[in-house]
């Protein structure tokens, strides 16, 4: 058997590894893992792959079938639209709240969210997703109401792999940085109105995106 210490560690590198491929999109929605290929490709036990495997379902990356296995998930363009309506919903919310409360340390945290333009690999953009994620994690968190902050912050766990899309790696400092200048500001107005440029520009890149070139691919339905 192996030790609890390496089963954590192989669980996490498989978990990493196979969150950047569905995010990059190089398994499509609907794709069934092979966990005994995944625990023999990472050398290690099916345990590990399968909690790997379970740690994405909580994202909404993955579909867990009883009896027939985990699958990428499928997310149908009426619930793609849903999520992203929600999500300007709530964001719209936490900046308004955040615009008053925000303090001068989670302002300097939301500065060092980023750490820059890297190049269009694989790699750099899985950081940009995930340091997107925690941009607005910790915008919402600045709203002082930390439920509010976990429901955004899962929200885009589910929205990674679409995020990807509007391949913003160049833009997206400069996009929050406005964001910044007016919470900094204490500007509610500037504020909103900033964020609302990021959310509805993003909202528009993602469904041109999906629709014009991946309809193939996504499932559509109610």
């Amino acid at each position: 058997m192996f030790p609890p210490r390496q089963n954590q560690t192989s669980k996490n590198a498989i978990y990493v590894a196979l969150r950047r491929t569905i995010i990059m999109g190089h398994h499509k929605p609907g794709e069934r893992f092979d966990v005994e290929a995944i625990a023999r490709q990472y050398s290690t036990s099916v345990t590990p792959a399968r909690d790997a495997l379970q740690m994405l379902s909580h994202e909404g990356l993955v579909d867990i079938k009883p009896r027939s296995g985990y699958f990428v998930a499928h997310t149908t363009l009426k619930q793609l639209r849903d999520l992203l309506d929600l999500r300007r919903v709530l964001e719209i919310a936490a900046i308004e709240l955040a615009a008053a409360r925000i303090q001068d340390g989670q302002i300097a945290e939301l500065a060092k969210a980023h750490s820059g333009y890297a190049g269009d690999d694989d790699e750099a953009y899985d950081r940009y997703t995930d340091e997107n994620r925690r941009f607005h994690y910790l915008l919402a968190r600045a709203s002082g109401n930390n439920e509010l902050a976990e429901t955004v912050g899962r929200l885009h766990d589910r929205l990674a792999r679409f995020m990807v899309l509007r391949h913003a790696g160049k833009t997206m400092e400069f996009t929050h940085q406005k964001v910044i200048d007016a919470l900094e500001a204490h500007d509610v107005d500037a504020a909103r109105l900033a964020l609302l440029d990021d959310i509805d520009g993003t909202y528009d890149l993602i469904m041109d995106k999906v629709i014009q070139e991946e309809a193939e691919t996504w499932p559509v339905g109610g």
